[in-house]
Formats: C-alpha cells, structure tokens, sequence
C-alpha cells in the first residue's frame, strides 16, 4: 500500500491527508477496536468469570479475586510496553502489530474453551483453572502494553502537521468502541440464550441453591470464542500496512536507535520525560478514564445491586452518545494544546465525583439511596477484632466476629459508621438504636431482617430499583438520569483521553518514541487505573461508606494536574522528526 513518506516540519501549513495515509490509519484504528474488545471482554464479565474459576471462595472474596486477576492484565503491561516498545524501535511499527494481535487474539479465545473450576475440581485438580486464567490475562497485558503505543506512534506519524490530536484520537476512540463492542455482543448472547435456553439450578457449598441462567452456565463463552473471527479480520488488516515514513527515513538514514531501552531509560535526559509524562498526565488520566467506565459499571452491579444486563445497557448508550467526543476534544487540542484539556477534565473529574455517584446512587436505586441516608447502622466493636479485608490471593478466612460484620453489610451496599469499644467487647450490630450481637446464631437472619424493616431494599423485591427489559428500554424519566450521569463520567472520560496519544508522541524523539511513550503510559493505566475498581472496593469494605473508593481516583487527578500544569510543556507544534 502506497504511502506519502514525506513528513511534515513543525512551521509548515498543514495539508490534507492522502488517501493511502486515511487508510493507513483506519486499518489501524479498526484493528485496535478489535484488541481493545479482547482485552474489555474480561471486564464486562468479570461477574461471571469470578462465579466460574473463583468458585470455591466467599462471594465477597471472588468478586475482589475476579477484580484482582482482571488487574493482572493490566499490572504486566508496563513489561509488555518494554518489549514490544524496544522491538518497535528496532525492527518497526507494523511487525510488532502483527505479533501483538496474535497474542491477544489467541488468549482471548483460550478463554472460552477453559474449563471452570468446578469442571476440573471433579479431577482433583481445580486450581488448574483460576491459574490459567491468570496466566491468559497476563498474556493479553503483555500484548496491549506492546499495542497501544505503536499504534499511537504509526498514527501520529502520518498525520499532517496541525492535524495530530485529531487523528490520534481516531486510536482514543477504539478503547470506548471496543468496550461498546464488547457489549453489544454480551447483550446481544445474553438475550439469545436466556430466552433459547432453561435457566439450572445448583447446589452451593454451604447446601443452599441457586439458579443460574444459561448465559452464567456457558453461554458467557461464546463472547469469547467470537474472537478469532475478529483476530481473522484484524491480522488480514494488519498485513496491509506498510511501515512509519518517519521509521522508514530514520531507518534509511542510519539514525535509529541500537539500544532504545538504555537509551530512553538509562539517560537522565529522556527518562526524566518518562517520569513527568506518568505523574502530570497518564496517572491522572488513568484514573478518570477508568472511573467513568469501568468502575462506574462495577459500581452500579456490585454496589447498588442493579442486574448485570441493565448496567450494560446504561453504560452502552452512554457510550454511544459520547464517543466523538474523542474526536472533538482531539481536534480541539491541535488548537488550544493538550495540557489545558486533559488537565481541565481531572480537575473537573476530582471536583464533582463525590455528587455524581450520589446522584447515580439516587437514580439507579433510590429505595437504597434513602436508606442509606435516613437508616443509621453502627458496628460496636474492638479493635482487636477487625482485620483489613483485602484479601489479594483469596484464601484468607475471615471469621472474627468484626469481620462477619462489615463483610455482610458490605455485600448488602449498607453505610455504617464503626464505634470502637474497650479490648473483649463482643461486636455488636446497632440499626437504629437496635443491637444485634454477631455472635448470635440468627444474626444474619436478624439483621437482614431488621435493615429491610428499617427501610433498605430487600435484594428478591426491589421495584424502585433501575431495570431495563430490553436494550431500547430506556426511555424513562430514571433511565435516562442514569444515562445522563454516565454520559456526564464519559465526557471526563474523551477530555483526558482524546488528546494523550499526541501529548505522548510529541515528548519524545523518533529514536526512540515507541518504548518512551509506552512505559509511562502502560504505568499510568496499568497500575493506576487498572488497579482502581480493586482497590476501591477494598476501601468501601473498610469504611462502610460506599463512596469511599472515590478518593482513590481523586487524589491522584489532583495530583496529576498541580505536577502537569507546572512541569508539563504544550507540544501541539512539535516537529516529530526533532
């Protein structure tokens, strides 16, 4: 495929992009789509998947287990953005492409052919599946941290002079048309086999049941295995490409760098733009970038008990009605620059995240929402007796009385405040002026029945709770608020992230673009953002205040714009070839 290798000089007018370049960079956005949903797909089931390789643990400890082995994709991607980054730099953009889809695409698939823990505990052996599992997504880490960054770079690369916030945000825009794909294709699967198909019921450890749909049973699997006709498309794209002109001329030239890791990380003058790229912009934009989708889909099921396909489908409009967002804020920063957007959407994220979620908690439940706030529930205890429930590995036992406590309340979305009383004092649960002692026999029986008597929801009749019977089910005065707030968390969301790519590019040298930008980006949303719906679950089951885990994503917002206002500098007119 025939493309202009002319790059354009920082100074010079911008021109029109050629029609080899428009499909350069379409190729290469439509193959990220198609990454991003192998890598989202995990994320939107993460539910599910937890139910299905997590079964032999609490409930409360699968869904941080399931959180934490969705984290691990994102905790090995800075290691994947080392190794592709260098084998981009060295050999060129379009192979690392190839070898990147493959490893994502592959994993993927393996997903749905993975046998659960159940399935594989009947051999004796059912650590075999929760491992794999694992050892899958950090594959598909691996494989984006090499991803992304290319991508931006090959991009970048074509765009015209004037132009590059608005064509790298074409590359922003596949993250949130990945998700959405993701979700169209779970909705569209669930809706099929829960009609198509009976739903089971099973026996659980403790001798309840539980009736578990057909789409909880298997029919999860076929999202999955839809993958590898999306692999199909996305390597028949790849192989279409040609390499970076900017690549192609240094490469030509003999200007290329022998050792891009040492070179961009061993040498104060380059890593220095690493460190100040991940604190005053990625961190920052992480954090927000996975509030507004991630942790607000897992906020409306785990937190305010909404169903599963409900929640997908407020957060898939939302999408929807958001995505040029990208592209506008994207263009709008090869005019003003890149700083004061992305650092005017942390700010505005960390100043109305606390009365966003309240309004989303009064939207989506509001029988909840009331109660929390005229119910007072109080935990009597020692100090002694409490442990931190973060449980990383899912095999600690919590069995002190504190512990059962909050654990139940926990799962129940109840605000609660903690008394602590002198060493030996029996834990006793206090709902409005009513103490329920935990060492009762009848205490989760009581106390359930006591927070339904004072005004929470009951979790098998709740009508005031948000509930959508089909995917066009949203026109209602409640489903639309939803809507809106989602749409409010999304804005944030296309503020911090359509501009990134090209702030990124522009920090560093062609030499060695691909493993510098890379690193800091991947740490950024790797470790901070892909950490956040984990670690904020954790400190909503500490305090017993379900917005809690909202100063995770704050404090760090913050900090990302006091340090990236003062040492960040605007790059819009950048030569790339400097």
């Amino acid at each position: 495929m025939a493309v202009a290798t002319a790059v354009p000089r920082a100074g010079v007018p911008a021109r029109p992009m050629t029609a080899g370049e428009k499909k350069v960079i379409l190729a290469s956005s439509l193959g990220t789509v198609f990454e991003w949903y192998d890598f989202f797909l995990y994320g939107s089931l993460a539910t599910v998947i937890g139910a299905q390789f997590f079964s032999a643990y609490p409930e409360a400890t699968r869904n941080i287990f399931a959180l934490l082995a969705f984290a691990a994709g994102f905790i090995v991607r800075p290691f994947g953005a080392l190794v592709f980054g260098r084998l981009g730099d060295l050999v060129g953009r379009k192979h690392t492409f190839l070898v990147t889809i493959l490893i994502m695409g592959l994993s993927t698939f393996a997903v749905g052919l993975l046998p659960s823990y159940s399935t594989m505990n009947a051999y004796g052996v059912g650590w075999i599946a929760p491992v794999t599992l694992l050892v899958l997504r950090m594959l598909q880490g691996l494989a984006l941290g090499g991803e992304y960054g290319g991508a931006a770079v090959y991009v970048a690369e074509h765009a015209p002079t004037g132009r590059r916030g608005f064509y790298t945000s074409f590359i922003q825009a596949t993250a949130t048309l990945g998700l959405l794909l993701s979700l169209i294709i779970i909705l569209s699967t669930q809706g099929y086999v829960n009609n198509a198909y009976p739903a089971t019921t099973i026996t659980n450890a403790d001798g309840s049941t539980s009736t578990l749909t057909a789409f909880q049973v298997w029919g999860w699997r076929i999202p999955f295995l839809v993958s590898v006709a999306l692999l199909a498309i996305s390597v028949w794209i790849r192989l279409q490409m040609s390499e970076s002109p900017a690549f192609k001329k240094m490469k030509e030239e003999g200007t290329h760098s022998k050792a891009p890791l040492s070179e961009a990380f061993g040498q104060w003058k380059n890593a220095k733009w690493a460190l100040l790229a991940l604190l005053g912009l990625t961190a920052g934009q992480a954090v927000v970038w996975y509030t507004g989708q991630f942790y607000a889909l897992f906020f409306l099921q785990s937190i305010l008990k909404v169903d599963q396909f409900t929640a997908n489908v407020m957060v898939a409009w939302s999408l929807i009605a958001v995505t040029g967002g990208f592209l506008v804020f994207g263009a709008l920063s090869d005019k003003i620059g890149r700083k004061p957007i992305i650092l005017g959407g942390c700010l505005l994220a960390a100043l109305t995240y606390f009365p966003l979620f309240n309004m989303l908690t009064a939207s989506a439940n509001p029988a909840l929402h009331a109660a929390q706030s005229t119910v007072p529930v109080v935990v009597k205890t020692n100090t002694d007796d409490c442990s931190f429930q973060f449980n990383p590995v899912g095999t600690a036992k919590f069995t002190k009385e504190c512990d059962v406590a909050k654990a139940l309340l926990a799962r129940s979305a109840v605000n609660y405040t903690t008394e602590y009383q002198p060493a030996g004092t029996p834990t006793v649960v206090t709902v409005k002026g009513k103490d329920f002692p935990v060492a009762d026999p009848t205490f989760s029986k009581s106390i359930t029945a006591a927070l339904t008597e004072a005004g929470y929801p009951s979790a098998t009749a709740n009508p005031t709770v948000i509930k959508a019977a089909h995917p066009l089910d949203i026109f209602t005065g409640q489903k639309l608020a939803v809507i809106g707030i989602l749409f409010i968390l999304a804005v944030y969301v296309t503020m911090v992230y359509g501009p990134i790519a090209a702030a990124l590019v522009e920090l560093f040298p062609t030499r060695i673009r691909y493993t510098s930008m890379s690193l800091p980006y991947h740490i950024g949303n790797g470790w901070f953002g892909g950490l956040l719906p984990a670690t904020a679950f954790a400190m909503v089951a500490q305090t017993g205040d379900i917005y809690y885990g909202l100063w995770y994503p704050i404090v760090i917002a913050l900090f990302t714009f006091v340090v990236g206002l003062i040492f960040i500098p605007e790059t819009k007119d950048r030569d790339l070839m400097a």
